[in-house]
């Protein structure tokens, strides 16, 4: 197979994209839709048709080609003449090292054969904030569906997508491809994230976004932004706990290499930088096969090989683990290692038989003697492995979801082990576990006690919460308000959490850049960021959201050492209305918006 790597050194995305040669084959969605291209895409690829019809009377009274600034709240419809109302300028107001967002849109009434655009420096006086300082992409289109009938969630079989709405959303963010082609009668926007150097002079920094159809000017968009003599930590001293699940099987299938080899590793890096810039803390392991079954279209294989020897004792290989750990560490995630899962959903663990010459199944659970055994005998030789690569004190032995009667007996497992494993788990609230987890996440609809994270943090244990698809709202779908994914990090900052863990970066179905509908829940639950390093609008958001939260930890901290309680009374009040059960007649965005503006304030 040819591979060529090639480097896009946009700062706020941080890509580089391995190019790998295409399959003869074309790709097939989960649905069994043929895409009409080979499988995989990586550097250009078509979207998929589009289901809604254009409605040619909404054209009506379109003239030609438009361009305006248009609002990151608002996935834009392809099919639709956007309504928008910022015109040519946009305004935003930025502390120093942080990334600000915002999107312009095309609407064409004629076909358009070359559209490019491109950003220019920002200028204040003598200062500026170079163009190689500002990421841009088109947003580009993904089939997605809807919440369930009942608008209560997203969790349900979906064997038949045919049952659902299927619409194409605006999600992902398409650094690659430099140049469209757009029929008549059809919107689409572009993306402008400027990362603020951490040096910058507080200022007001002006510059253009330049559109075009070939050589042709279509518009010059003039982009405003403020920057305060404030400034956020670099992002490795993020104090916000972020945890989304990372997946290298799902890469190794996508990019079609050999799982762990050179290859896979190139392919992995840019997207798993992404999270590390987006301030990811933890390293997701499995280390046994299937913890979680088959609930991704790529399951997780162990990253340690269990090894039952002729003379019935257990020998264990941690090389892939060390490999993957090793890798996430150099890319600068560094804070936790969460390894998965003594309790999967199965109950059933694979190993290598020296006495067959094969690889076995036991099925085994909590309580059983054989399992006390195993487990006894791997967190042994896990724990002494682990000290003399001087990774034990950030290891934690990782649940989720499971009921607290098995919880407690893991427990004893564990400690008999070693008394000194951290443990965390992902699942309902227990009061007889607030002591036991170093790092525990709850449900969003579930609530901590305010002594509970206090005296854990006292003891610098984790807490944090987390969304699946059983929350309509907030969520990180395809089709959410984008706003939502801003939200979650309001919301942290709120309830005094130190975070938030989302189940899944990188699980992508077969065709992620084309179809992001799942065959078991609503549409993007499994991922958030895109083959190729394209980032997405809710990924973009989500981080958005998690400047805010240092942000608000910075000035709270700063405003209860000089006293300032009116300023503290702001923000404070400024965060009270939030409420995820309002979020269905009270957008995100107006919640977002309110916090925002008093932030800017300071």
């Amino acid at each position: 197979m040819n591979k060529k790597t090639k480097v896009f050194a946009t700062a706020c995305f941080c890509v580089m994209t391995l190019q790998v040669s295409a399959q003869e084959n074309n790709g097939t969605t989960l649905a069994g839709r043929n895409t009409g291209q080979p499988a995989y895409p990586q550097s250009t690829y078509r979207e998929l048709s589009n289901p809604v019809a254009v409605n040619p009377q909404l054209w009506s009274k379109v003239n030609g080609t438009n361009v305006e600034w248009g609002s990151i709240d608002i996935r834009y419809k392809k099919e639709e003449p956007p309504v928008v109302t910022d015109g040519d300028m946009k305004e935003l107001t930025a502390w120093r090292g942080e990334r600000v967002n915002a999107q312009f849109v095309v609407w064409n009434k004629e076909a358009l054969s070359h559209l490019t655009f491109e950003a220019t420096d920002l200028i204040s006086k003598k200062n500026k904030i170079a163009k190689e300082n500002i990421g841009s992409g088109f947003v580009r289109y993904v089939m997605t569906d809807e919440l369930n009938k009942d608008k209560n969630g997203g969790c349900s079989n979906r064997p038949d997508p045919t049952e659902w709405d299927s619409t194409l959303v605006a999600d992902p963010i398409d650094h690659i491809t430099k140049e469209l082609a757009l029929p008549p009668m059809n919107t689409q926007a572009g993306w402008i994230c400027v990362r603020v150097p951490r040096d910058a002079a507080p200022g007001t920094y002006t510059g253009k976004v330049i559109v075009r159809n070939g050589n042709t000017l279509l518009n010059t968009l003039t982009l405003k932004v403020t920057v305060k003599n404030r400034t956020l930590p670099a992002v490795e001293d993020w104090k916000f706990h972020l945890d989304l699940w990372q997946n290298p099987y799902a890469v190794a299938r996508y990019y079609q290499v050999k799982p762990w080899s050179k290859a896979h590793l190139d392919a992995m890096r840019p997207i798993m930088k992404m999270y590390q810039q987006a301030g990811g803390k933890v390293i997701t392991t499995s280390i046994m096969h299937k913890p979680w079954n088959a609930q991704t279209y790529d399951y997780f294989e162990s990253m340690i090989t269990w090894i039952k020897k002729l003379d019935g004792t257990w020998t264990f290989d941690f090389a892939v683990f060390d490999k993957w750990v090793q890798f996430m560490m150099d890319l600068g995630v560094k804070k936790e290692i969460d390894c998965y899962s003594m309790v999967p959903w199965a109950l059933s663990f694979r190993y290598f038989d020296q006495a067959t010459n094969s690889m076995e199944t036991i099925h085994m659970q909590p309580g059983d003697a054989v399992y006390e055994e195993i487990w006894t005998s791997l967190l042994k030789s896990f724990a002494t492995h682990l000290k003399e690569k001087g990774w034990f004190d950030i290891t934690h032995i990782s649940m989720d979801e499971r009921s607290i009667d098995v919880m407690l007996k893991t427990l004893k497992i564990i400690r008999h082990a070693d008394p000194d494993f951290n443990i965390s788990m992902a699942g309902n609230l227990h009061q007889e576990l607030l002591d036991e987890l170093n790092d525990y996440c709850i449900p969003i609809r579930l609530k901590f006690s305010k002594e509970a994270i206090e005296a854990r943090r006292a003891k610098e244990k984790v807490t944090t919460f987390y969304t699946c698809c059983a929350e309509p709202y907030p969520n990180t779908f395809t089709f959410s308000p984008p706003a939502e994914a801003e939200w979650i990090g309001l919301y942290a900052a709120k309830a005094n959490l130190d975070g938030y863990l989302r189940w899944a970066y990188n699980s992508w179905v077969p065709e992620p850049l084309l179809d992001s509908r799942f065959s078991k829940w609503a549409a993007g639950d499994t991922y958030l960021v895109y083959p190729g390093a394209r980032t997405s609008i809710r990924f973009e958001r989500l981080i958005a959201g998690i400047q805010d939260y240092e942000k608000i930890r910075i000035l709270r901290d700063e405003f209860t050492k000089r006293g300032n309680k009116s300023a503290l009374r702001k923000i404070e009040n400024a965060l009270k209305p939030m409420d995820e059960l309002k979020l269905n007649v009270v957008p995100a965005s107006t919640d977002v918006d309110r916090v925002k503006k008093v932030l800017n304030r300071f």
